[in-house]
């Protein structure tokens, strides 16, 4: 989002909110625990006027992030202490950090979710279904905003709620509380009941792997106020909808065929309707909130509906009562300096996608296609296209000095595992062999574990090991988009991917940087999508 206030940036906050009618009983899986925040105040003096603090506010509502800077110690520490906090990764594994770009600047990744919580008595009159009152929050809206290094573009991925995936091991640092690895897959909205909202974070870095910076958690209540706060936000029907079936089913959404104006509980009932839009399914709803989502950014940048201090006043005493951030993002401050970040993408440049995913059963799977928008975004590829230059970002050459290639230690390993393929036999030693050849009489095979790695890579632990990572990636043909800075290695490091199953020399394969045609790709400039009404659910 532009030059503007910051509003014109939140989008995806106003959407992560977002939640769906009850399912019944039985399909509300989860542990024990989760849901919690835990208060956190602070605070320092500021002098630069009400209007501006308010004014920083209206970006929590689209993405979380919110515009302003201090405004007075009193109230600087009122808004601080609305906000909840909780820890931002609850998981053993840990995802590297990108390896920052020619410019030193690296991407930032943040993880917005919704929590379907009925702790509150607004929060029970809003979801309805009594039968889960007081029990485990699910995370039913989940979506990973990625902002470019370079912050010319921004990147949307939404993840069904009903995903089957591994969970892994969670520790709740509140209590202790171990949430052991699922047995098998589970559906993804189960994590944030295994600890908080930072095993949610665990889940989506083993599935994705990519580095996760912070997330951002709103439950029913927060969208409503939130929603109202900010005013209508247009949206589009193809024909008349009503979302309640003969059973009681849906979000209760009723709107005549065009375009209106949502603002409040019809907004939240806009965000979590899944009965009648299209064929009833979570992919549907989610298409229905990135709609919502591009919508939001245009209406904040293009008119001046928070221009009034008592608006935009109460949207911020909204927006920080709702949200639970990691400790990343637990002040006006941090948020305000997020928003400077996000504020720098045009809606031309955000693409708004959903995890490419086929059924099994009622539920639903990621797709080869899924890894090739993950990898997308963990090279910070932009989803829309427009950035070809990226792809030799990577070829610049460390200004560290390389060491004489005798006194390098290498480490090599075998990464040729696959998903339908075994290890390829003696990869690591062979690769090693080539090296000695090569004049690098210090690499090493390391037989002790075989990894699963798409595509080769030397890592390096530190900025002094750069130059040398890039001369073993030289001689052997390696491109130096394919070194990366890891803290999961003590030296440096050349897993031979399953792309080098054979022979001694490297080629590079050709790789495809399209986004997948079945990520379901939304333009956040589009003003014209409008949702298809299921014609069961017409009136």
């Amino acid at each position: 989002m532009a030059s503007a206030p910051l509003a014109e940036d939140t989008t995806p906050l106003a959407a992560k909110g977002t939640t769906e009618t009850a399912e019944p009983a039985a399909d509300r899986r989860g542990g024990d625990g989760g849901g919690r925040g835990r208060r956190q105040g602070g605070g320092r003096s500021g002098s630069r006027g009400w209007r501006r603090v308010l004014r920083w506010t209206a970006v929590v509502v689209a993405v979380a992030v919110l515009g302003a800077a201090g405004a007075g110690y009193l109230y600087y520490r009122h808004l601080n202490g609305n906000i909840k906090q909780d820890d931002l990764n609850l998981g053993d594994s840990k995802v590297a950090e990108p390896t920052p770009n020619a410019a030193g600047q690296t991407p930032l990744n943040i993880l917005l979710i919704g929590s379907d919580a009925r702790d509150t008595e607004a929060n029970q009159k809003l979801g309805g279904a009594r039968e889960t009152f007081g029990s485990t929050p699910l995370a039913d809206v989940q979506m990973l905003l990625h902002l470019s290094a370079d912050r010319s573009n921004m990147s949307v991925v939404s993840m069904p709620r009903d995903t089957l995936l591994q969970i892994p091991k969670c520790t709740d640092p509140d209590d202790g509380q171990v949430y052991p690895a699922s047995d098998g897959r589970a559906m993804t909205n189960e994590s944030l009941g295994h600890g908080g909202p930072g095993c949610t974070v665990a889940t989506w870095q083993e599935l994705t792997g990519i580095h996760i910076d912070h997330f951002i958690m709103v439950d029913f209540a927060g969208v409503v106020s939130m929603a109202d706060a900010v005013g209508g936000v247009p949206v589009c029907v193809d024909a008349n909808i009503h979302s309640r079936d003969s059973q009681g089913h849906g979000s209760g959404l009723k709107l005549e065929k065009g375009t209106h104006p949502v603002k409040g509980e019809q907004a939240l009932q806009w965000l979590r309707t899944r009965y009648g839009f299209e064929d009833g399914s979570d992919l549907a709803r989610a298409k229905a909130q990135h709609m919502y989502m591009s919508s939001m950014v245009r209406v904040l940048r293009e008119n001046a509906t928070l221009s009034s201090p008592n608006k935009l006043r109460r949207l911020a005493e909204e927006a920080t009562r709702s949200l639970t951030v990691d400790p990343g993002l637990d002040t006006v401050k941090k948020l305000y300096d997020l928003s400077n970040e996000l504020r720098k993408v045009e809606p031309e440049r955000i693409t708004m996608t959903t995890m490419p995913n086929r059924y099994v059963g009622s539920r639903v799977e990621p797709t080869e296609d899924a890894e090739q928008l993950f990898r997308l975004v963990r090279d910070d590829i932009a989803l829309d296209g427009k950035d070809a230059k990226k792809k030799t970002d990577g070829e610049k050459l460390s200004d560290d000095p390389a060491a004489p290639d005798a006194e390098i230690a290498v480490q090599v390993r075998n990464g040729t595992r696959t998903d339908v393929l075994g290890p390829a036999s003696g990869r690591a030693t062979t690769v090693t062999g080539q090296l000695n050849e090569l004049g690098f009489s210090s690499a090493v095979a390391d037989g002790s574990t075989v990894l699963s790695e798409e595509t080769t890579v030397v890592r390096y632990p530190s900025a002094d090991l750069e130059g040398d990572a890039q001369a073993v990636a030289q001689s052997l043909g390696i491109p130096l988009s394919a070194v990366k800075r890891s803290t999961e290695v003590s030296g440096v490091t050349l897993v031979v991917g399953a792309d080098w199953r054979e022979d001694t020399a490297y080629e590079a394969p050709e790789r495809d940087d399209k986004t997948p045609d079945t990520a379901d790709i939304l333009n956040g400039a589009d003003d014209e999508a409008c949702m298809h009404v299921n014609p069961a659910f017409t009136w």
